[in-house]
């Protein structure tokens, strides 16, 4: 599977998708992930540290998000985001979304 990390647009939030770690447990597994470039900037993380996990470090979200089959985020997605969702998007990442936002994500999309 191609699994897709890119940054955290929300205003303050700082955290990435997936430490290096958890690429490496991926990759180990036969699984291709491929991360935004300053991914880890706000955790003390290098594109360098991504990149011997073994990911692949790409420029752009819109690469991300029209490439990976898997989107791995911190935060819901953000209203510059939602344009770049696949038309059949499943959103995994549940407990701090209310209703009410999930349906006006589905509804935007």
């Amino acid at each position: 599977m191609l699994i897709g990390v890119p940054r955290e647009i929300k205003d303050k939030e700082f955290r990435a998708g997936m430490v290096p770690a958890s690429v490496q447990e991926l990759v180990k597994h036969g699984h291709q992930v491929l991360v935004q470039s300053g991914l880890g900037n706000g955790i003390g993380v290098s594109d360098a540290d991504y990149q011997l996990a073994g990911a692949s470090v790409v420029i752009d979200a819109a690469e991300i998000f029209e490439r990976a089959e898997l989107i791995v985020k911190v935060k819901e997605p953000q209203s510059q985001e939602i344009p770049l969702l696949a038309l059949a998007f499943c959103w995994a990442a549940l407990p701090g979304l209310k209703p009410a936002r999930l349906s006006s994500l589905v509804a935007a999309r």
